[in-house]
């Protein structure tokens, strides 16, 4: 793994590898995040309330959406990072890791607070009332305040998964995993807490996922600066440009997942508790797949900082075959524990026939998903964010909207979700065809060594490959 020296390790070596690596160690660490939601979800289930279980669907559309915005910052930090390191500079990398990590921390805490002070508009727009709203905001008023320390958590990860030690990014949330999982059972059950024990639990979590992610990076990897207003001031464009466009691509999956949950709300609750457990499912089936943005990520940047466009672009191809492997085997998992999971969330009905649906043909469609993730992660570390932007919106705007609606018409809740996951074919294809193209003509004027005025002293010796190269 990379260092303190700043040894970039993903610029040789059989990618891959490198890609199946990184994907599986990131993955069940983004897992164990919604692995917290998916205790969270089964405890209550086990209470026999329906309208406990659907305001945990409506409480956790409205996490997706706060999380996202911890996810695009964590992206745009962990690109200038591996970028960074790539090119043999590593007094750099640590500036682009406190100016992210500082800028992560403050505009999440502004980003959860108005989240905070909106969330009984929020809760009514996605078709919550009643008692369920009640609970739904109950519940979010506890967890909410936490988020910023899930972004520092996040952040964190990324910075870790930079100088290519997945291995203790995924530690830090499968600790705050096994917190729930223990706390969880006491403050539910033990103390009669219910919803409210739930929530406790989850910030809980969030407190052990953000100090576990930090302790290896300043112990292992040179940790922080302490961050002067120079170096903000001129980190924070190259920051922006990379997570204004990353955190707009991430906020496209809660807001068309918003939409679903609405669209779902007028068949009734049982229609939306089966959401919400497809919702949890989701991330923890293909949580590989949510992780490959992240988990190649630092593989492409590091590539690109050392001017290796030839192995950006064998990346890319390895991350698709990986995705085509990864789905086929969830898939045939999914539908041969369908009957299984059903009977885990006490699914019956309409609940039941939703969950069948997910685990039954929508779950191979999947791999349209991995294509925009796999292409994501191409462009945000080629200097084309935007293109993202633009691929991620239209997958969950007009490639869900107008088929979920026209389904749903048709064949009710369950044609809402086929709707949303026939929607994913078309613009996973364009992903590809864009990332294609960001490694023919990446941006230009992107950093690709060391700032002058942070160069190191000597430069280090190039191994052969680096030689070839």
């Amino acid at each position: 793994m990379a260092g303190p020296s700043g040894q970039a390790k993903f610029v040789e070596g059989n990618l891959f590898r490198h890609v199946s690596a990184m994907a599986l160690t990131s993955s069940v660490g983004l897992m164990a995040v919604f692995v917290v939601d998916l205790i969270n979800m089964l405890y209550i289930s086990m209470l026999g309330q329906a309208e406990l279980a659907a305001a945990i669907g409506y409480a956790g559309a409205i996490l997706f959406f706060t999380t996202s915005f911890g996810i695009g910052m964590s992206i745009a930090v962990g690109a200038l990072v591996a970028r960074a390191l790539g090119a043999r500079d590593p007094v750099g990398a640590r500036g682009r890791a406190t100016t992210g990590l500082v800028l992560g921390f403050v505009f999440g805490s502004l980003f959860a607070a108005f989240v905070w002070l909106m969330l009984g508009p929020l809760v009514a727009l996605l078709g919550a009332t009643g008692r369920t709203a009640e609970l739904a905001v109950d519940f979010l008023q506890i967890v909410i305040p936490s988020q910023p320390l899930l972004m520092v958590g996040m952040i964190g990860g990324a910075i870790l998964r930079s100088h290519g030690d997945a291995r203790a990014a995924m530690m830090a949330t499968v600790w705050g995993a096994l917190a729930t999982a223990v706390l969880d059972p006491i403050l539910i059950f033990g103390f009669g807490w219910e919803l409210t024990g739930a929530a406790l639990g989850s910030v809980a979590a969030r407190v052990v996922i953000a100090v576990m992610a930090l302790r290896p990076v300043v112990t292992t990897y040179g940790g922080f600066d302490r961050p002067t207003p120079g170096q903000v001031i001129a980190d924070m464009g190259p920051i922006w440009a990379i997570a204004v466009p990353a955190i707009l691509t991430q906020l496209a999956t809660p807001v068309g997942q918003a939409f679903i949950t609405r669209a779902t709300s007028g068949y009734g609750e049982a229609a939306v508790a089966g959401m919400a457990i497809v919702g949890r499912l989701t991330p923890v089936a293909f949580g590989v797949i949510f992780a490959l943005s992240g988990a190649m990520g630092p593989i492409i940047g590091q590539n690109f900082g050392a001017g290796r466009l030839d192995r950006v672009r064998r990346a890319f191809l390895d991350g698709l075959i990986f995705t085509g492997l990864v789905i086929a085997l969830v898939s045939a998992l999914l539908f041969a524990l369908r009957a299984q999971i059903a009977d885990a969330f006490q699914a019956e009905g309409l609940t039941r026939d939703i969950v069948y649906l997910f685990c039954g043909p929508l779950a191979l469609l999947w791999f349209f998903n991995g294509m925009i993730f796999v292409g994501n992660a191409v462009c945000n570390n080629l200097g084309r964010p935007f293109w993202s932007t633009v691929v991620t919106w239209g997958r969950h705007t007009v490639g869900t909207i107008p088929l979920a609606l026209w389904l749903g018409s048709i064949w009710g809740a369950q044609g809402v979700l086929i709707g949303q996951a026939l929607g994913g074919v078309v613009f996973g294809l364009a992903a590809a065809w864009l990332a294609l193209a960001a490694i023919r003509s990446p941006a230009v004027g992107l950093p690709r060594g060391p700032r002058p005025s942070t160069a190191p002293e000597a430069e280090p010796v190039a191994s052969p490959g680096e030689r070839r190269a």
